[in-house]
């Protein structure tokens, strides 16, 4: 019997800080702060980037500025270890 390849699934990711310098996304698939992916800001101060992401459940965050901040956008969140929380995005 073969193995079912694991296709990485394209997610978006968006954060709105129109007063931002910049805008990192971070969780599980980068490491965290080891290998942060910086957010491309739009015309109206939305800051967007697409990832692939394998099938599975991802934890993520953003850093606006220097600040670990929430995805208000994002309704499963789960307890991290700093007395926060993490976001948690679900891919298919």
């Amino acid at each position: 019997m073969a193995r079912k390849a694991i296709i990485p699934r394209k997610q978006n990711f968006r954060f709105t800080a129109d007063g931002a310098e910049s805008v990192l996304l971070v969780g599980d698939f980068t490491h965290w702060q080891s290998q942060p992916i910086p957010m491309r800001k739009g015309a109206d101060g939305i800051w967007t980037v697409t990832v692939e992401l394998a099938p599975g459940t991802h934890s993520y965050r953003f850093i606006v500025d220097g600040e670990w901040r929430d995805d208000p956008e994002c309704t499963i969140r789960v307890p991290n270890p700093y007395g926060g929380e993490n976001m948690v995005r679900q891919v298919a």
